[in-house]
């Protein structure tokens, strides 16, 4: 009897675990891209400009802010809808702006170059000369939550590059002005607090909102497949709580909200993530179809 339990046990545990494979695979992988707008980066060094002019003419208060909006880009968890290409846009008329389109932007991300510097340095031996070219950069950032003007998060980082090159009884490398150490350096710096924020934006649990009422228990659901919604995936609706102002804070905050039912998705459609939605029936509960606003959709 033992030696039968000795050979059955691994075999029990594999199928333990095949099921609990299964079981995870069954949860709904939701992510919701989150709605951003990145002001230009301003200039706090000494040069005065307001694009961080060098005398190289490299406006580098832009490249900052076009390399954290690629690199925001690349993680594939945002919609970045707009930047600030000219002096003459503030961040107010670029929220009014999106706002105007019915856009409601989540975070909007506001930097600044506060340190860059370029050096050349010489090493020259007997028979030897190096030299090196070095560049070091040095931004901050700050994340405002668009809903209440507050800055959740601020962060700075630095980076450097440099390049050398050297020569020995007259041979070897030699190099110019080399402007890539540049990008290089913001890019370093850039690096160091993009991790961070994207945390801080993303940290919010997934939600989602009744669009409208279909009659005889069906409605339309906010967003589709892209933020990985899909047929028979099962939701909870949650009734706001109320709205209360702090008089400590002059806050205004909204108190825990109520579940009231369960809706299940039918079928989804829509060609992006701005356009995507899905169909739903009410499985459990009740919802005043009349008041959709105050309701919200998250998961079990």
């Amino acid at each position: 009897m033992r030696l039968l339990s000795y050979f059955l046990l691994p075999a029990i545990f594999a199928l333990s675990l095949i099921a609990d494979s299964a079981i995870a695979q069954d949860e709904p992988n939701l992510t919701l891209k989150r709605k951003i707008a990145i002001s230009r980066f301003s200039n706090e060094t000494q040069s005065g400009n307001s694009f961080l002019v060098s005398n190289n003419g490299d406006r580098i208060g832009k490249q900052a802010s076009d390399i954290l909006s690629a690199k925001l880009s690349e993680s594939q968890k945002f919609l970045i809808f707009e930047r600030l290409d000219s002096g003459g846009l503030s961040a107010e008329k670029i929220l009014a702006g999106l706002k105007e389109d019915g856009i409601a932007v989540d975070y909007l991300i506001v930097g600044s170059v506060t340190e860059f510097g370029r050096s050349t340095e010489s090493d020259t031996g007997v028979f030897s000369r190096a030299k090196i070219q070095k560049a070091f950069a040095k931004v901050a950032v700050r994340l405002v939550e668009v809903s209440t003007g507050r800055i959740v998060h601020s962060e700075e980082g630095a980076g450097e590059a440099l390049i050398t090159t050297k020569k020995t009884m007259g041979m070897g490398s030699s190099a110019g002005f080399d402007q890539s150490l540049t990008d290089k350096a913001i890019s370093a710096a850039i690096g160091k607090v993009v991790s961070n924020l994207v945390e801080n934006m993303t940290g919010k649990p997934w939600r989602s909102y009744l669009l409208t009422d279909e009659g005889e228990g069906s409605y339309i659901l906010a967003g589709g497949a892209s933020q990985g919604i899909t047929t028979g995936t099962e939701f909870v609706v949650i009734k706001r709580g109320r709205k209360i102002k702090n008089p400590q804070t002059g806050a205004v905050i909204e108190l825990p909200g109520k579940k009231v039912g369960t809706v299940e998705v039918v079928m989804t459609l829509g060609e992006d993530e701005l356009s995507e939605v899905s169909y739903v029936t009410l499985t459990s509960g009740s919802v005043d179809g009349a008041a959709l606003d105050d309701y919200h959709v998250t998961t079990n």
